[in-house]
């Protein structure tokens, strides 16, 4: 597993020193200006740049499907990753105007046959979609190691290829119940605070679903005890998803190459919370780049002390919300490594 550098503390400080030299009221650019200090620590110098970007969008299926927790049949993860690969998806859009390039990493998609070869598709399925969580563990220990492998060598490809910020995207009909089965086991919480409609589904539905995540919680609590001290790896193992697992490796690997990861929506950041737990130095290379509006996601990003980018009542997944928080970030980097502070400028100051 990828291990993280902590960022430069020293560095943080003479940053923040810059940015409140600028040629400004002190404070005016808001969070922007912390997210360019952050930046600079990250990337240990103090005057940052951020050039191309890219998203890692992992796919897999769900056997917790079987329990009715969706909307859509599972059917449609397969048909969506070849929407991405033919450029249809709304992340393709995104993508193209926040300068960010779009790889497919099928990490566990249960389809009949092998998708076409695609210049960005990866493919690394460890197997073809996860066990029933609400009836058995999602995946063995080995292969929650090889789908976070998965993420760590897509993300390893996209940085060689000129990435300079990066993103992990999700698509997998059924990933919401896994991820709010993952979170609540994580930090602690009842299946009721982090379960929410994902792609829509109605009341009974929905008290379905809470129902299904609290049955996966019992079930793992039973394998592992309690869930809050567990190896995390191996709570993943009995109630996440390939591709929150696949994510958590897209962020160990981005980090550990010196870049800032951006989350996206609940499932991402499920994953992110993962890898947190697996290599506490992460935490400050991370940014969110938007509010979900899953109840969970809210949760998540306080017990990762973040504030999102953007709030926009987004809901679908595929690293949109991260993508779109990029152009942010750029210009966070170039407010402090552009600007000129009072002196350089000759501007009095008030």
């Amino acid at each position: 597993m990828a291990a993280v550098a902590p960022i430069d503390y020293e560095l943080l400080e003479r940053a923040r020193a810059r940015q409140n030299r600028l040629t400004k009221p002190l404070g005016s650019l808001g969070r922007l200006e912390e997210a360019g200090v952050r930046l600079a620590a990250i990337q240990r110098s103090e005057r940052p740049r951020l050039g191309p970007g890219a998203v890692v969008v992992a796919a897999a299926d769900h056997g917790v499907t079987a329990e009715g927790v969706s909307a859509y049949p599972a059917e449609v993860t397969p048909q969506m990753v070849l929407n991405f690969l033919a450029g249809g998806a709304a992340i393709n859009q995104i993508a193209r105007t926040a300068e960010a390039e779009v790889y497919i990493l099928d990490v566990g998609v249960n389809a009949l046959v092998e998708f076409p070869v695609h210049e960005r598709l990866i493919s690394a399925r460890v197997r073809a979609g996860t066990g029933n969580i609400a009836r058995e563990p999602a995946m063995s220990p080995a292969e929650a190691m090889a789908a976070l492998q998965a993420g760590e060598n897509a993300a390893r490809r996209a940085i060689s290829e000129g990435a300079t910020l990066l993103a992990a995207g999700d698509m997998g009909i059924g990933n919401t119940t896994a991820a709010a089965a993952l979170t609540a086991a994580l930090l602690g919480l009842p299946a009721s605070e982090v379960t929410g409609r994902g792609t829509g589904v109605d009341d009974a539905a929905y008290a379905r679903k809470v129902a299904v995540v609290e049955r996966a919680l019992e079930r793992a609590t039973v394998e592992l005890g309690d869930l809050t001290k567990a190896d995390p790896l191996e709570v993943a193992a009995q109630l996440g998803g390939l591709e929150i697992v696949a994510a958590a490796g897209v962020f160990l690997a981005g980090a550990t190459a010196g870049l800032p990861v951006v989350t996206d929506g609940f499932p991402v950041t499920a994953g992110a919370l993962l890898a947190v737990r697996l290599e506490p130095n992460l935490k400050d290379h991370l940014f969110a780049g938007h509010r979900s509006v899953e109840p969970g996601h809210a949760r998540q990003l306080e017990a990762l002390g973040l504030e999102p980018l953007l709030d926009l009542n987004l809901r679908l997944g595929e690293g949109t919300g991260a993508v779109l928080a990029f152009p942010i970030l750029r210009a966070a980097a170039e407010v402090l490594a552009g600007m000129a502070t009072f002196d350089e400028a000759g501007v009095s100051e008030g």
